[in-house]
C-alpha cells in the first residue's frame, strides 16, 4: 500500500511508520517544518495548505495529529490548542481525501469520547458520547471527518486509550517514580484506566488499514479493562517494586487542575468490540502481558 501519515513524529506515528515500512508499504509523511527527506511533504493545516501531490495515488491516509492532552496544565488557550491541533488537520485531510478519491482515512480520536461518568458500565462503539471537555473534543474531532464519510471514503475513527510504551506517553513519565518504589494509587483507585500496548496500537492501525470490514468508530483499547488500583499493582509486579503510596484526589486536582478530573480520576470501562469482531487478535490481551512487554523487560 501507499500510505500517507500525518503526525508521524509522535510516539504512535514513529512506531507506525517503522512498522509499515517493515511490512513493505510505501510511506509518505506530512510535516509542518521544511522538508528534509524524499518521503516528506510540507503542509500547513491552519492555512489549509496541502500539496495534492502528497495524496495522489495513495491507498490510505492516517491522521494522528494532536497536541498532548497532559503536556501542561489546562487553561483556556491550551484547551483551544488541543481542539485546533486535532479538528483543523482532520477537516483539511477529510476534504482532501474526499476530493482526490483516496479510498481510506484512518483518523485518530480518543476513548474519552465516552466521558468519565460511565462508572463501572462497559462502553462499546455504540455507546453514546459522554460529557465534559474531552468528550466534547472527541465528538467534534470525529465530526470533522464527516466530509470524507459523505464522499464514501472508508473512514475509521481510532478511539485510542492510554498507549503503554517504555519511552514516551504516560508510562514513560511514570516509569522513573515506579522504578524507585515511589508509585501508588491515584485517588480512590476505583476509576478505570483504559490502556493498550504500543505494539497493539500500531498493529491495530495496520489491521484497520488493510481490513475493509472496519469503518466508523473503533475502540483501540486492551480487552481486559482494569481500575487504577489494579493498574498500579500491575506496574509494581512488572518492575518488582512496591507501590505503597496514595495520591489523594484533592492533591491531584490542586496540582493538575481540570485534566486530573477528566483524565486521571475518571475513565471509561471501554472494550474493543469492533476490533475483535473484525478478527483482530491482541499481542498483549492483559495489563500484565502489556507491561511485561514494555517496562518489565526494560524496553
Amino acid at each position: 500500500m501507499k500510505v500517507v501519515v500525518a503526525g508521524s513524529s509522535g510516539l504512535i506515528g514513529t512506531a507506525l511508520v517503522a512498522a509499515l515500512r517493515r511490512d513493505g508499504h510505501e510511506v509518505t509523511r506530512l510535516v509542518r517544518r521544511p522538508v528534509r527527506a524524499r518521503d516528506e511533504f510540507s503542509w500547513d493545516p491552519a492555512r489549509a495548505d496541502l500539496d495534492e501531490r502528497a495524496l495522489r495515488g495513495a491507498d490510505a491516509v492516517v491522521n494522528l495529529c494532536g497536541a498532548g492532552i497532559g503536556r501542561r496544565r489546562w487553561n483556556g488557550s491550551y484547551k483551544q490548542e488541543l481542539r485546533d491541533s486535532r479538528i483543523v488537520p482532520t477537516d483539511v485531510l477529510a476534504s482532501a481525501v474526499a476530493a482526490l478519491g483516496v479510498p481510506t482515512l484512518v483518523n485518530a480520536s480518543g476513548v474519552h469520547y465516552y466521558g468519565g461518568d460511565s462508572g463501572d458500565r462497559i462502553v462499546t462503539e455504540t455507546s453514546p458520547a459522554g460529557t465534559g471537555f474531552l468528550a466534547g473534543l472527541c465528538n467534534d474531532w470525529e465530526e470533522a471527518a464527516q466530509e470524507a464519510i459523505d464522499a464514501g471514503v472508508r473512514t475509521v475513527l481510532l478511539r485510542s486509550a492510554v498507549v503503554l510504551a517504555r519511552h514516551g506517553g504516560m508510562l514513560g513519565m511514570l516509569y522513573p517514580l515506579y522504578s524507585l518504589g515511589l508509585g501508588g494509587r491515584l485517588g480512590n483507585g476505583r476509576q478505570y484506566v483504559p490502556w493498550i500496548s504500543i505494539d497493539d496500537e500500531v498493529s491495530g492501525i495496520i489491521f484497520a488499514l488493510t481490513n475493509e470490514s472496519l469503518s466508523g468508530p473503533v475502540n483501540m483499547v486492551g480487552p481486559a479493562p482494569v481500575t487504577n488500583a489494579e493498574f498500579t499493582r500491575a506496574i509494581g509486579r512488572a518492575l518488582h517494586r512496591p507501590t505503597p503510596l496514595v495520591v489523594p484526589a484533592f492533591a491531584l486536582r490542586m496540582a493538575i487542575g481540570e485534566f486530573a478530573e477528566e483524565a486521571i480520576l475518571h475513565g471509561p470501562r471501554a472494550i474493543p468490540t469492533a476490533l475483535e469482531a473484525a478478527g483482530y487478535t491482541f499481542h498483549h490481551p492483559t495489563i500484565g502481558a502489556a507491561l511485561a512487554a514494555t517496562v518489565g523487560q526494560g524496553r
